[in-house]
């Protein structure tokens, strides 16, 4: 077998060629916790980490995450400028007042909210709400609802979905030949919905309330792309499709995108919100994950399912082992592990029941050099972190291995 023993073949020999690792000043290795009463409930986010992208809401994004066990790293990953003072923005507004719009269509709470106090600051505020309000207005959520309602009109529809491409299914349904569609802007061109009305016939006024521009501070975002090619990051959250844009824009920067693209293509989940927000990333071929429903509660509650979902338990040593983002769980207890201890559990849990060799394990040691005593010393923490050093047998002169229990029917494990 090259070197990698089955659980079923180590069982054979194992009084000749096992031992209990003991660190070379003699002392006994660490002795199994006893039972401390009952077990905390295990959250579905204990031990895992999760990145947050979002530069709006990101508070209320990290405390649902946190409530749930999550370690989280924020970095914003762009910022919004607002275009009160922007030329732009006024000659679109003096426009729309001169010449009234058939329809309206409000894309963001944020975005409407902002162009009516821009209106306000020039003096032209009451005008625009009157304009406003001889047209159809359709508003894109809930939220963006809110915001048509607080500002005294009200919204002629919304689509249960929160979805554009509902807007304009809806639009195209109705026929926009010959009509003026005033389109509030949420940061970038939104994919086809300009194109699509002017092919219908429409004239389209765009409205650019706000940009989107890079965090001022990249740092943060440097070290989460940096966290995501390290695999040290268990998942990362997007909320809007620029924040997914910037990310990959900055690691290209940086000359990590394509480190970025195979860690988001094959150990970290990326979680959107929506699927306007995933469409940079399914542009690079990185699968996603959303909720159903485009909120910040389904969003999280996705990952409480995902994550877990991605930890499967092994039998070891007649207990239960899960291996978690920066933890484990063993037998209902969670267990944080240092990231040296955490390394040398993932490549034994590979191929559980067979053995690594020490030299292999050594590269997988961050920072480690070519002594293989810091294999010792980085298993010796490990089996304490776990507090059950029988889950981790030593094969004398060869390496490690996971003390996995006989699989049933003699299957073996990790074929």
């Amino acid at each position: 077998m090259g070197g990698a023993d089955t659980a079923a073949t180590w069982q054979e020999d194992r009084p000749e060629r096992e031992r209990d690792e003991r660190p070379r000043n003699g002392k006994q290795a660490p002795r199994p916790e006893p039972d401390q009463g009952p077990r905390p409930e295990i959250r579905p986010l204990d031990g895992f980490t999760v990145g947050v992208t979002a530069a709006r809401r990101a508070d209320e994004l990290s405390a649902l995450l946190r409530r749930r066990g999550a370690e989280v790293q924020h970095a914003p990953a762009l910022r919004i400028v607002p275009l009160s003072d922007d030329d732009q923005l006024l000659d679109a507004t003096r426009n729309l007042i001169a010449h009234a719009p058939d329809v309206v269509v409000a894309t963001t709470a944020i975005g409407f909210r902002g162009w009516v106090e821009a209106a306000d600051g020039w003096g032209l505020g009451e005008e625009l709400l009157r304009t406003v309000g001889t047209a159809e207005v359709l508003a894109r959520g809930p939220k963006v609802r809110g915001a048509v309602r607080a500002a005294g009109l009200t919204e002629d529809w919304s689509p249960a979905s929160e979805s554009m491409a509902e807007v304009l299914q809806r639009l195209l349904d109705e026929g926009v030949a010959g009509r003026r569609v005033a389109l509030q802007m949420h940061g970038e061109p939104l994919p086809g919905f300009i194109e699509a009305l002017r092919e219908a016939g429409a004239e389209v006024v765009d409205v650019p309330v706000y940009r989107w521009m890079p965090p001022e501070d990249l740092g943060p975002l440097d070290r989460l792309i940096d966290a995501v090619v390290s695999r040290s990051l268990d998942a990362v959250t997007f909320t809007s499709a620029p924040a997914a844009a910037s990310l990959l824009r900055r690691a290209e920067e940086r000359g990590t995108g394509e480190g970025l693209l195979a860690a988001l293509r094959k150990d970290v989940l990326a979680a959107c919100v929506g699927p306007v927000t995933a469409l940079p990333l399914q542009a690079r071929d990185v699968p996603i994950r959303r909720p159903e429903r485009f909120r910040l509660g389904p969003l999280v509650q996705l990952l409480c399912s995902e994550l877990p979902g991605r930890a499967q338990p092994l039998p070891v040593a007649g207990r239960r082992l899960e291996i978690r983002g920066h933890a484990v769980v063993v037998d209902g207890r969670l267990r944080p592990v240092p990231p040296a201890g955490m390394a040398l559990l993932r490549l034994l849990a590979r191929r559980p029941g067979w053995v690594v060799p020490r030299a292999e394990l050594l590269r997988a040691l961050p920072g480690a050099g070519r002594d293989e005593h810091a294999v010792e010393t980085a298993m010796a923490r490990l089996r304490g972190a776990l507090g059950a050093p029988a889950l981790i047998h030593t094969v004398v002169k060869r390496g490690y291995r996971l003390a996995l229990d006989p699989a049933p029917g003699g299957q073996k494990y990790g074929e």
